[in-house]
């Protein structure tokens, strides 16, 4: 298993990306503000559910990489660090923009289960896992075992995260979403942050 600063780098990141306002959180914040707390919770945890299937999906092909080819993983790691850094100047750029997403109210079974589809389904949570996770693993280790409990660790982060936009959402209702502001400060400073971890983490692998 990577060492502890490793694995404090990674809590680290996590958090960072947890509390980054993006798709998932206004997906939340919409369901909860049409929906009530109640389905904005249901969501949560359906986006939760549905981040697992990348976790395992992930597991199974890094650990495959790694058997076939050290030079290949290599490659994604360095691939993983440049696409952080794209997408840490992506959300810079785009932290003013806040992406409408209309839902309506389904009741707690049906937004439990829009929220393990819309998860399971979304392409750009499994890249960005095989982007993010693959940085922090030991490939000398039980490589499947790592990528499962960082991945378990995220999705974690993330729907606690989901749970507290959830609480606010319900206290805040419509008033919420006048108040972008503060949405795009943070998302602004996560974006530079994450910029600054992949341009570490390029740097690293071409000094290693």
């Amino acid at each position: 298993m990577p060492d502890f600063q490793t694995f404090f780098l990674f809590l680290a990141a996590s958090l960072l990306v947890a509390i980054t306002p993006g798709p998932g959180i206004f997906y939340i914040v919409a369901r909860t503000l049409v929906g009530g707390r109640t389905e904005g919770l249901a969501s949560s945890v359906g986006l939760g559910l549905g981040g697992l299937v990348h976790v395992f999906g992930g597991a199974v092909g890094i650990s495959a990489l790694v058997m076939a080819s050290a030079e290949a993983f290599t490659f994604l790691k360095i691939a993983g660090a440049l696409y952080l850094i794209w997408l840490g100047l992506k959300t810079w750029r785009e932290a003013r923009i806040v992406e409408p997403t209309e839902v309506q109210t389904t009741g707690v079974r049906r937004a439990f289960r829009d929220g393990i589809i819309v998860e399971a389904l979304n392409p750009k949570t499994a890249a960005f896992f095989l982007a993010f996770i693959p940085q922090f693993v030991d490939p000398s280790a039980n490589v499947a075992a790592q990528f499962i409990v960082f991945g378990l660790i995220s999705v974690a982060l993330n729907t606690s995260a989901d749970l507290v936009a959830t609480h606010w959402a319900a206290k805040a209702r419509a008033g919420l979403a006048r108040r972008p502001s503060i949405l795009a400060k943070m998302r602004q400073v996560s974006g530079a942050i994450m910029c600054g971890l992949g341009a570490t983490l390029v740097f690293a692998r071409r000094v290693g």
